[in-house]
This record gives structure tokens, C-alpha cells and sequence, in this order.
């Protein structure tokens, strides 16, 4: 995600993903998350997009936003709770419950929807969402009054959890909003409403038939799925049937309170049930999944099998040549009996291609049998190496084009001299040497904690 972000610059996303520990750090993050009021967590849930429990074709979460019901009684009562928090740190109290929700994404839902068998590409961690916003019914005075609370949640984003974001679906777009988008564009930065779709009437239902099925849309928008905005998250057969519940009288609280994964010893991902209730800590399990296609990394367990090596240390990670295959951490200790899922992630290749991130404002209608690349996958496409008969024996300086459409000067390659053939023709050169880049970091000392399977003694 932070290379996505940082257009695979590997120096500008190491310092971006060194800048989020430092801040994780300041605010406390994990033990916030860890002891959040359920309450307030559940309050700040009802004024930001909230997960339906459903997920696009390719394992994608969907979560839906009414902008509608989120009237000015409602945010003024918001805003004055949120201000009485107990919660401290050198951000703003709102902001220390926004945080929370993005680490539900990150720590709950996506590590989930990864872990579930049969969908396409399993071997690639889900890490984006995708959003479906219902503007209907949204007068311009109250666009206006909700420009803060936009902002807080597209500045947090894009500083410190990059490319979680897919797509957004703007859904009952007023008569006046063509006019007003030039100024409330200006509130997201231009990556974000790179990835905005502002869809008309006819073009809802079509458009999200392409991306998901029926059995996932809000009845509401043309589907069949019964769920609005406040109500308790419907999941789909797929992942209910890998979940086992300690107690069904545990979803709820499962489903719309801060909850993070652990592995146990047997293999499984149990789902611990966090916060604090009237000011006492809360930790339960409510949950196994037992069934795991893939586990991903989380911001609790980023990169803690590298750091559990006696030999690790995080300047190998700004060191390691850029030309070279990088495997990607675990996203947590290896249980017993249980294979951990490896990606591996290769630099872009020198030669041109189109950037694909760019899309068009206004989506075209779309039919259910298309198919829509992912941005995640066609970001990471690999295009074969195009050579021409070299001219000398060490090539001049080039600039090429990387997948995101910047331009990148190259050091000279050195490479085998041709071989001539008595027909004339040259053979392509035997091997290519690239100079890796120098990269110059101060070691980092990442601040989050190890998940371990001790944590669950206390409910065996």
C-alpha cells in the first residue's frame, strides 16, 4: 500500500510507512484500540461509512455511507461527545475515534476477508475497501457544515493508511452538485478523487452489477441485501460459514465493536472482542475462523516475524536492492500446523506503460459480465522486458516510465557485449546489470506490539 501511494518510490514509501510508526506511536494507537469506550467506538461508527458484511467479486469489503441521515442535531451531539472523551493524545479528541474505525478496517475486516476461501487471487491479501455514498436528500448548507468531518477522514487516510481506498460510488447526486464538485473536490487529495464515480439514476445498479452481486446491493440501490446505514452487519454464506461464534449473543458486539485477530496454537484465527465498558477493559473471544486461505499483516503484526530474527533489523529493509524479488513479511507468527501464505513483490519494470489509476469522473453504464480489473492487480502487472540491439557496451543514462505514469531516470546498465552471427544478425546481450539505488535510512524501531497466542490462555 505505501508503494502504491508513493508511486513504488521505495525511499518515499519507507519514509511514509517510518512517519505512520512514529505517529502510531505518539497517539498510542493500539493501546486506544485496545481500550476505546465501545460505547464512543459504536457512536463514531454511526457518522462514518460502516461495513454491510458483504464484499465485491473479488473479496473486497463494501461498506456503505448515508450522508443523508447524518443531520446537524446528530453531529452536534457527535461533536460535543467526542469532546468529553477521556481519550488523550496530542491529536484532536474526534480524531482519536476516527482512528479507531481505521483500525477495525485494518486489524478486523480485511485480515478477514482475506482469510476466506474462494475468492480469485487468494494469494494477495486484501487491503482496500470499496465505498458505496448516498448523497440524496443533502442540501448544500449541510455539505457544508459536514466539510471538517470529510476532511478528517481523507487527510487521515492518505497520511497514514494509504490505498485502503478502492473506489467510491456517489450515489442520488442533487441538481446542484455538478456545480458545487469544483469546490468539494478540493476537500480529498486528487488520488482519492482519482477513484470517485458520481453515478446517475440509471447507471446505479448496472455499475455495481459489475462489481458485485446482486446478493451484496442494498435493496435499496436495486439488489437484494436488507441493510441500511446503523444496522448490524449481514454477512455472507461464504464467510459465516468459516466463522464459528462462542455465543451468538456475541455477534453484535462481534460485528460493531473494536475487534482484532489472534492466532491460536491449533491454527485457527480467533477474533478477540476489545475495548473498555463504563471504564473497564474488556477482552473476549467471540469468535474462530478455522478455514484460512491467507493471512495477512495488520498494524499489530506488521513485520513481526522479521523482527523476532536475532539478525533483523529495519535498515535491511531500506538496503535491500530495489531489481531484486522482495518477499513480503508475515503478517503473524507461524502457528502449529498452519503454512503461512508468502507473496512476493517485484519492482516495476524499466520499460513504458499506461498508468491505470487515472479514471474517469463520470462511469460509464457497465454490464454484469464485464470485468473489471482490480486496481490492486493492475498496479502490480509485470510487462515483459523489451530490448533492442545495444549500440556500446554500457548503455547511456534513460528515463523510463513506471507503472503510475512518473518518469524515472535510470544509471547506466552494463550488460554482455552481442554476439555476432555470420548471417548479420545480433543476438540480444547475455544479461543485463542494474546498479540497485543507494538507499540511506536510519534504522526504525517499530513500535507495535507482537500478537501471541498467550493472549488466549485467558479464555481456554
Amino acid at each position: 500500500r505505501y508503494l502504491r501511494a508513493r508511486k513504488f518510490v521505495p525511499q518515499d514509501a519507507f519514509a511514509q510507512f517510518k512517519d505512520t510508526e512514529k505517529w502510531r506511536k505518539d497517539n498510542n494507537l493500539d493501546a486506544l484500540y485496545e481500550k476505546i469506550e465501545i460505547q464512543d467506538y459504536q457512536e463514531a461508527r454511526s457518522v462514518y461509512p460502516q461495513w454491510t458484511g458483504r464484499r465485491d467479486r473479488r473479496g473486497i469489503p463494501v461498506y456503505l455511507y448515508e450522508v443523508g441521515k447524518l443531520d446537524s442535531k446528530k453531529m452536534i451531539a457527535y461533536s460535543q461527545a467526542t469532546s468529553k472523551s477521556k481519550a488523550k493524545g496530542p491529536s484532536p479528541s474526534r480524531m482519536l475515534r476516527l482512528f479507531a474505525l481505521y483500525e477495525n478496517l485494518t486489524r478486523f475486516v480485511m485480515p478477514l476477508c482475506s482469510a476466506v476461501p474462494g475468492r480469485p487471487n487468494p494469494e494477495t491479501p486484501v487491503d482496500q475497501s470499496n465505498n458505496i455514498v448516498d448523497i440524496s436528500r443533502v442540501g448544500l448548507k449541510q455539505f457544508w457544515n459536514l466539510r471538517t468531518h470529510m476532511q478528517d477522514a481523507s487527510q487521515l487516510a492518505t497520511a497514514h493508511y494509504p490505498e485502503t481506498l478502492d473506489r467510491i460510488f456517489i450515489i442520488g447526486a442533487p441538481s446542484f452538485f455538478p456545480t458545487v464538485w469544483g469546490w468539494i473536490k478540493k476537500w480529498f487529495d486528487p488520488i482519492t478523487t482519482s477513484k470517485i464515480f458520481i453515478l446517475s439514476q440509471e447507471q446505479v445498479k448496472p455499475t455495481l452489477l459489475a462489481f458485485m452481486d446482486v446478493s451484496s446491493i442494498p435493496k435499496k440501490y436495486g439488489g437484494e441485501l436488507d441493510f441500511e446505514c446503523g444496522m448490524m452487519p449481514s454477512l455472507d454464506p461464504d464467510l459465516r460459514k468459516c466463522l464459528e461464534m462462542k455465543d451468538p449473543k456475541l455477534e453484535e458486539l462481534f460485528l460493531t465493536g473494536p475487534t482484532r485477530w489472534v492466532d491460536s496454537d491449533e491454527g485457527e484465527m480467533v477474533a478477540l472482542s476489545v475495548g473498555s465498558i463504563d471504564g473497564n477493559p474488556h477482552k473476549e473471544a467471540v469468535a474462530t475462523m478455522s478455514s484460512i486461505a491467507v493471512r495477512t499483516a495488520t498494524n499489530s503484526s506488521m513485520f513481526q516475524s522479521q523482527r523476532s530474527h536475532p539478525n533483523f533489523s529495519a535498515t535491511q529493509l531500506s538496503s535491500q536492492p530495489a531489481s531484486q524479488p522482495t518477499s513480503a513479511p508475515q503478517s503473524r507468527p507461524q502457528s502449529k500446523g498452519t503454512a503461512m501464505a508468502q507473496t512476493q513483490m517485484q519492482a516495476p519494470p524499466s520499460n513504458t506503460v499506461q498508468a491505470d489509476f487515472q479514471q474517469p469522473l463520470q462511469a460509464p453504464p457497465m454490464q454484469p459480465s464485464q470485468q473489471i480489473p482490480s486496481s490492486v492487480d493492475s498496479s502490480r502487472q509485470q510487462m515483459p522486458i523489451r530490448m533492442g540491439p545495444p549500440q556500446a557496451a554500457v548503455a547511456p543514462e534513460s528515463e523510463s516510465t513506471l507503472q503510475n505514469g512518473s518518469i524515472m531516470k535510470s544509471q547506466p546498465a552494463s550488460f554482455d557485449g552481442p554476439n555476432d552471427t555470420p548471417n548479420g544478425k545480433v543476438d540480444p546481450p547475455k544479461s543485463i546489470t542494474v546498479p540497485p539505488p543507494q538507499l540511506q535510512r536510519a534504522e526504525t524501531q517499530y513500535m507495535t506490539p507482537a500478537t501471541e497466542p498467550s493472549e488466549l490462555k485467558d479464555f481456554q
